[in-house]
């Protein structure tokens, strides 16, 4: 791999270095170092051993956990295993991603082998990922949903902004007379060229409250898994809480790194998880307590909830009303939105949809990329 006279030489190093791009496109902060450690690496071993290069690659080219994530997804999609492929220990095979093939509808307890199955699984990842983003998050298999926590991870957020009261350097905008001035007077009072200034952007404050209520159980994993990720984005302008019997704060437990431990400690600190709602009172709870002191305040708040109200809804009305005029944006994500012959027809939906800007489904990964589009325009 030292010399590139050879032109099979130069086809395995361009194959390296666009597994390097693969990366970067999943995510992965690979930089210039890495990937000549990556090279080198891969110099001295074995190149058409896979399992010898799978762990090259992981070990320079992964900095942290969540690397290790999308690494191990990006790397069978890359690196197809060659036909005969020598057999090997399996208690020194790398930990491999779980079988995408089986996502795909009729595969699952086939009761094939898995090895001689291996090239074939490969071939259809992109067909079962593309159905499982289309899949009802509620209606899931075991697999299906270890699929998706991965997929979960990919997701890349990106917070609204606002205009800033502050200026900035720019080279259109409106004219700047102190730093024009200030340049005039280094050059004995000749003004050369004018100055200009634009308003500069900040990020805007996201609130998203999840209800965990029993109606919403099948889809409570997901969603805290999807604020875990936005929380992680922007730690510093995202806030989380959650709808039952009561509001509960969970910000904090989900700025870990880890989402299983995000999750279990937001679990630990959710007394009223898979119980009864009162949106109602919740609503009117987070809005005394911290919407008005700032959190809501030109912020795009987004309701997870699918709408049923075990008290009045009258007060619901009041406070989601309330609500809108704090916030910059409010959006209502009901999962049984996307669903086919869905009317909204429930009470809380009712008092609530004269005071939304926007009401979208919530029901599948791709109905949740929709959401980040719509927090991102706002």
């Amino acid at each position: 791999m030292t010399s590139t006279e050879d032109p099979r030489t130069d086809t395995l190093l361009t194959g390296l270095v666009g597994f390097t791009e693969v990366l970067r496109t999943a995510g992965v902060p690979v930089t210039n170092d890495r990937i000549a450690a990556f090279l080198e690496a891969v110099d001295t071993l074995d190149v058409t051993d896979r399992e010898q290069v799978y762990w090259a690659g992981r070990l320079t080219l992964c900095a942290d956990p969540d690397d290790i994530v999308r690494y191990d997804l990006a790397f069978p999609a890359w690196f197809e295993p060659p036909e005969g492929r020598r057999a090997t220990n399996r208690d020194e095979r790398p930990p491999a991603p779980p079988k995408l093939a089986a996502l795909v509808p009729g595969r699952e307890g086939s009761g094939e082998d898995d090895a001689d199955d291996e090239g074939p699984q490969i071939k259809a990842a992109a067909t079962g990922t593309e159905i499982l983003r289309s899949r009802d998050l509620g209606e899931l298999t075991p697999a299906e949903r270890e699929h998706l926590r991965r997929l979960m991870t990919l997701l890349k957020p990106e917070p609204p902004t606002r205009a800033s009261r502050r200026r900035r350097r720019h080279r259109h905008g409106e004219a700047d007379p102190e730093r024009t001035l200030r340049t005039a007077l280094r050059n004995q009072g000749e003004i050369f060229s004018i100055k200009r200034r634009d308003t500069s952007r900040r990020p805007r404050k996201v609130v998203l409250l999840i209800d965990v209520s029993g109606s919403m159980e099948p889809y409570a994993d997901a969603l805290m898994r999807f604020a875990h990720v936005f929380v992680r984005r922007a730690p510093r302008t995202v806030e989380a809480f959650t709808l039952g019997t009561r509001l509960t704060r969970i910000t904090r437990e989900l700025r870990q790194r880890d989402p299983e431990r995000a999750l279990g400690a937001a679990g630990k600190a959710i007394p009223d998880w898979s119980g009864g709602t009162r949106l109602g009172e919740v609503l009117q709870a987070f809005v005394d307590r911290w919407g008005r002191r700032g959190a809501a305040r030109r912020a795009v708040v987004v309701v997870f909830s699918d709408g049923w109200e075990r008290g009045g809804t009258e007060l619901l009305g009041t406070q989601v009303e309330q609500l809108s005029r704090l916030a910059h944006r409010l959006v209502w994500v009901n999962p049984h939105a996307g669903k086919d012959g869905y009317a909204p027809v429930q009470g809380g939906i009712v008092a609530a949809l004269p005071h939304l800007d926007d009401l979208l489904a919530g029901h599948s990964l791709d109905t949740l990329e929709r959401l980040l589009e719509v927090v991102r325009n706002a």
